[in-house]
């Protein structure tokens, strides 16, 4: 379990195994949230898979118009971000591949986000719907769960946003939306459950 790891410790016992926990969180694997180069994000994500990485970059396709032609394109979902599954205590080494910045943190802490709320975007992303994102603070709505359709029995909140309805899934560890547009008839209103 620690490979390459030697700790010489003269006090007390008890204060170690005080240690031990930390020691522990730094060898465990979290999603990290990786700040990259303007539009670097593929090329960070290549570069850190190269390295061994477990590395999740979601990407949306998005038509793009020129003078002489249209053009379909993947984009990143969530400009300037890759999402890094690692050890905190490889950080600095992630940080060593071009284009590469910072990782997002709170109050100097490195930001993790959740196994639960990785597999939410994967599987959201799969489904090829349509998808924007929103970094802003969007006040609570109705609390829902979808009741058709390929995000079948997900829970959110419906806002409504212009003259659209959306399906907001929050993203707490990096403070972002993602906002799906869903068919109102396959929303079901959570009775008596607040906001997420």
């Amino acid at each position: 379990m620690f490979q390459g790891f030697f700790y010489f410790y003269s006090g007390n016992k008890d204060d170690f195994l005080d240690l031990f926990p930390r020691i522990q969180t730094m060898q465990e694997l979290h999603w990290y949230v990786m700040y990259t180069t303007s539009r670097a994000e593929k090329k960070v994500a290549d570069r850190l898979q190269n390295e061994g990485l477990e590395v999740f970059l979601p990407l949306v396709e998005e038509l793009r118009q020129w003078s002489d032609r249209k053009k379909k394109v993947q984009k990143a979902l969530f400009n300037g971000y890759v999402f890094v599954k690692t050890h905190r205590n490889n950080l600095w080494n992630c940080l060593q591949v071009p284009g590469a910045v910072k990782f997002v943190n709170f109050s100097g802490v490195p930001a993790t986000i959740r196994e639960e709320d990785v597999e939410i975007i994967q599987r959201v992303v799969a489904t090829g719907v349509a998808i924007e994102t929103d970094g802003s603070e969007i006040a609570p709505g109705e609390k829902v769960k979808v009741i058709g359709g390929s995000l079948q029995n997900m829970i959110g909140e419906c806002i409504e946003k212009g003259n659209k309805d959306y399906f907001l899934i929050r993203i707490p560890g990096i403070y972002q939306n993602m906002l799906v547009t869903i068919p109102r008839k396959f929303l079901q209103v959570i009775e008596g459950a607040a906001a997420v």
